[in-house]
């Protein structure tokens, strides 16, 4: 079997439960460890370690540009804008397309989970133009 690295990223919840439910249902994340403070969800093929420390969960006006997301197929992304939309999901930046007709155009939202964890997700028409990347496996 041949090995594809995983990104991975850990991130401070207020609520650890809270937090699991909104990704699992939010996004079909899956659940892999869980300990007492940390559990870690698979999501967009990344490992996420949620870690259960209020005391480090920023407020809102502090995140500046901080985010994370992942780029979707064209087709993926208007699926999950579409059933995000139908969940009525509170999205920061709703879902919209902008450069329409250019090599350059893009699908974008962005939303948080319940503590404030900025989640941007994106797709391209052309994803080697828009991202200015020559060779790339589309």
């Amino acid at each position: 079997m041949m090995f594809h690295p995983i990104f991975h990223l850990a991130l401070s919840v207020r609520d650890l439960e809270e937090s699991k439910k909104f990704y699992v249902t939010t996004f079909g994340a899956k659940v892999g460890r869980v300990r007492d403070k940390w559990l870690d969800i698979f999501l967009f093929e990344a490992q996420i370690t949620l870690h259960e420390r209020p005391s480090e969960v920023l407020p809102m006006r502090e995140h500046g540009v901080r985010h994370f997301g992942a780029i979707l197929a064209w087709h993926d992304w208007e699926t999950l804008a579409n059933r995000l939309d139908e969940m009525r999901v509170q999205f920061k930046v709703k879902p919209n397309v902008s450069g329409v007709g250019t090599d350059a155009e893009q699908a974008k939202m962005l939303l948080s989970d319940p503590s404030g964890n900025a989640i941007e997700i994106k797709a391209y028409r052309n994803l080697s133009v828009a991202l200015e990347i020559e060779d790339l496996q589309e």
